[in-house]
């Protein structure tokens, strides 16, 4: 054993391969392996093998030397799309039963895209995670101030639980009106529950209050996150523990953390199941932050090309506070605060088809291929042509390099799916539709990041981009140059960069709590004197981080706190989150240094015709951040080699560049032997064992002092070619 070198090791399970980034030491590896749906841990520790082995070491060699693994994964996702969660009962108050059905206005329209919208005849309701019959509603009442004003009925609610567990609920949800001001009933109707069915029954039932999951208003979307959450738990705690067996018949005793959605993350046994949700790109998201201040890049595009979707996610103004208010897991309204990503269905496995709907029309996505059979070309009963394919018939991957040449690839196959799937019926060859599915594919990324840029206010030309995933390095600059983005930072690490960034995160935890507060009165315009009314509800946030970081074995001086205010003018309906200047109000100073606060990130938003002060100021909800700072993945400058990058030429290929007339005998360069300061124009090809770099005739790529590739367009007699 070598017991001397400290050690990290960070896993993503994705739903085609399950990635790993290992610090050992100065040296830093990337593995993958396939996700294995029928066993998660199976694959999770098949990747670290394969990075100890890439160490010269044995599994219990690297796990004796590792002090933290963080881990994000996608099973939530998986669970809520198969709909294979335990029979759960749902209780409410009386009078509230068909709340879930009803939902809100636009329920129909949740977690569909804007072409589904518009089949409104064709549309659907989401259906329910909990059916009508395992619904009751208990005697109880309790009003907007928190006052209860109908005590609860313990035997009608008794009688009322009989009747669930006679039809075989396994766990049981509780929302009632107004339990974030008091939380009173809920928990008494948990004290009944347990005490009729105690822990050491065999028929004892968990039971989760939305007041503990989310003590926020709007019962909805506050019903939804506590019912996600008690879906999710068992899948979750089933992974979770064949990961922790395995781990520790290997001899690893130490933490276990995952990556939330909110930014942090925390121990196993402190995390919430449906804070796992988008957890791995929510990861690029503050790992691409990180990144940036090594590079001074204040506007960062994050986008994660996979082998079923494409995730972007923004970095503004160096920080990432653009959060998703209520958003929609899968199908279902949501009241709590993650970092906004955005997806679509374009990755490596999306499959091209003709729409002949729009007159025949190519498109590509947001149907995929998946990890089984997956492209064509994996040779694994495959008949649907996908990205993959096309982007292997153009010469842009090697058959017999792909992923390191753990996977071959049948190229004869990907050619007769295409030619007769989408070229014959388009009516060209099967090389200029192999040409076209790519141009579709890019064009739908560049389409998405124009938007969202655009959404927020920015012009994409002030951003940079980050090619990420194993597909991003391939149509990085097809899709970067598309949305008029004048830069692409391809790394070593993105084919793993979700795993890489889990790296670059702290451990941290939100609490929130809805309480509205008049900052500014619209009437007299005074300020907010009740100071305590403020304070108060910080101090309960904070006892809540300090028990459970604590918990965790921090020290709570290690503690950090950061405030964050969703707040509005009085008469208006926008919302904005802002950062507190102070954790606490004590002086007229703090109330006018967070107006200014509020007005400057509102006028920005909205812009200035849109402050409203003569209406007033409010506090909508209040959001307490409780980080533990930790050591981040630091990059090492290189030695400056110089411009020649011939000597990393491995071989050269046919590859299909219409700019140039169809297929040119192109360079062929192992990204692992280039050195700080190569150039390389285009059109090139630089593989590495799981991605590849496709280098446009338009394009050149300069190596930087991190061993990171910087995609430009060539400048051409002083013009942009």
């Amino acid at each position: 054993m070598s017991g001397k070198v400290r050690a990290t090791i960070d896993i993503d399970i994705g739903g085609t391969f399950t990635d790993c980034f290992i610090r050992y030491g100065e040296k830093s590896i990337i593995s993958k392996s396939p996700t294995t749906g029928y066993d998660l841990s199976v694959g999770f520790i098949k990747a670290i093998e394969n990075g100890a082995d890439l160490l010269d070491l044995s599994i219990d060699e690297l796990l004796e030397d590792t002090e933290v693994i963080r881990y994000s994964t996608t099973v939530a996702m998986n669970k809520l799309i198969e709909q294979k969660g335990p029979k759960l009962g749902f209780i409410t108050t009386e009078g509230y039963e068909d709340m879930l059905y009803i939902g809100k206005g636009s329920q129909w329209a949740d977690g569909i895209s804007t072409l589904e919208s518009r089949k409104i005849s064709e549309v659907d309701k989401p259906n329910p995670l909990i059916s009508r019959e395992y619904v009751i509603g208990v005697k109880e009442r309790i009003d907007y101030t928190g006052k209860v004003i109908r005590p609860l009925d313990e035997e009608d609610f008794k009688d009322k639980l009989q009747t669930l567990v006679d039809k075989g609920v396994l766990g049981f949800v509780v929302s009632t009106l107004w339990s974030f001001k008091n939380p009173v009933q809920e928990k008494r109707i948990k004290e009944l529950i347990e005490e009729e069915y105690p822990e050491y029954y065999l028929g004892h039932m968990p039971v989760v209050l939305s007041s503990e999951v989310m003590p926020k208003r709007y019962e909805y979307s506050r019903s939804n996150v506590a019912i996600l959450n008690a879906y999710l738990h068992a899948a979750m705690a089933e992974e979770l523990s064949n990961i922790g067996d395995e781990l520790r018949d290997m001899g690893y005793k130490k933490s276990l953390l995952m990556v939330h959605n909110t930014g942090g993350m925390a121990e196993v046994f402190r995390t919430s199941a449906v804070n796992t949700y988008n957890g791995g790109p929510v990861a690029g998201i503050i790992g691409s932050k990180e990144i940036g201040k090594v590079y001074d890049f204040e506007n960062i595009v994050v986008a994660d090309m996979g082998g079923t979707s494409f995730d972007i996610g923004l970095v503004v103004d160096g920080e990432t506070n653009n959060y998703q208010f209520k958003p929609v897991i899968d199908r279902w309204l949501v009241d709590m605060t993650m970092l906004e990503s955005k997806s679509i269905g374009t990755g490596g496995g999306s499959i091209a088809w003709i729409n002949y709907d729009l007159g025949g029309r190519l498109e590509v996505g947001p149907q995929s291929a998946g990890s089984f059979p997956g492209p064509v070309a994996y040779d694994q009963g495959g008949t649907e042509p996908t990205v993959t394919d096309a982007d292997l018939i153009l010469g842009y991957l090697n058959p017999d390099y792909f992923h390191g040449g753990n996977l071959s690839l049948n190229l004869e196959k990907a050619k007769k799916a295409i030619e007769e799937k989408i070229a014959k019926p388009l009516g060209v060859d099967v090389y200029e539709a192999a040409y076209l599915i790519k141009k579709v594919c890019d064009g739908n990324m560049a389409n998405i990041i124009q938007k969202e840029t655009a959404l927020q206010g920015n012009d994409p030309k002030d951003f940079v981009l980050f090619a990420l995933g194993g597909g991003g390095p391939v149509h990085g600059a097809g899709f970067g140059f598309d949305a008029d983005i004048p830069k692409t930072v391809i790394m070593q690490q993105s084919p793993v960069f979700c795993a890489f960034s889990s790296s670059m995160m702290d451990v941290m935890h939100m609490y929130e709590q809805s309480k509205h507060i008049i900052l500014l009165q619209p009437s007299t315009k005074e300020f907010l004197t009740d100071y305590e009314s403020f304070n108060s509800t910080v101090r309960e946030l904070q006892a809540k981080a300090i028990r459970d970081i604590t918990g965790e074995g921090f020290k709570e001086e290690d503690i950090q706190y950061q405030l964050e205010l969703d707040m509005k003018f009085g008469g208006q309906l926008n919302i904005k989150r802002t950062v507190s200047p102070t954790i606490f109000i004590n002086s007229p100073e703090d109330i006018q240094n967070l107006w200014d606060s509020f007005t400057e990130d509102y006028s920005n938003a909205y812009s200035p015709i849109a402050v409203f002060p003569e209406g007033g100021i409010e506090i909508e909800n209040m959001v307490l951040k409780a980080i533990v700072p930790q050591e981040k993945f630091n990059f090492i400058e290189q030695e400056y080699q110089g411009e020649d990058s011939s000597s990393a030429i491995k071989e050269y290929r046919q590859a299909y560049w219409p700019e140039l007339g169809g297929f040119v005998e192109t360079a062929i360069y192992q990204l692992e032997d280039l050195a700080y300061g190569n150039k390389i124009e285009g059109p090139a090809l630089i593989e590495s064992p799981h991605t590849t770099v496709v280098l446009p005739p338009n394009a050149v790529y300069t190596v930087d002092q991190y061993l990171n590739g910087i995609i430009e367009k060539k400048m051409v007699e002083g013009v942009l070619a």
